[in-house]
């Protein structure tokens, strides 16, 4: 996995927009920040899971996933080592960050 595609699966979900927040590269829908890139440094990403769908991340592939540090890692904020990570992984959990982050009900 790599930052090019990390970028490609996050902007390939619904409504999914480029943008940036402190400095690193941001995704966004309705809004909302569901994944980064860049933090916590060159070579990671963090998507916005919910704590129990940090756990699942972390046990599957403990070395690659790691909770961020202190209350926004409680609350769920997961970092993810890229060069390790399994790709069905990343998919599957920008998934989920974007479904916790987008609006609840879209209008037509």
């Amino acid at each position: 996995m790599t930052p090019a595609d990390f970028k490609r699966l996050a902007l390939a979900l619904p409504g999914s927009s480029a943008s940036a927040h402190m400095g690193h590269p941001d995704f966004r829908v309705g809004g909302r920040i569901f994944a980064t890139l860049g933090y916590p440094k060159t070579g990671w990403g963090m998507v916005k899971l919910t704590p129990d769908q940090q756990e699942f991340y972390v046990r599957a592939q403990p070395a690659a996933w790691v909770p961020a540090n202190g209350t926004w890692g409680r609350q769920g904020a997961t970092t993810i080592l890229l060069r390790l990570a399994r790709k069905a992984l990343v998919r599957g959990a920008l998934l989920e960050a974007w479904t916790n982050r987008a609006p609840k009900r879209r209008k037509n």
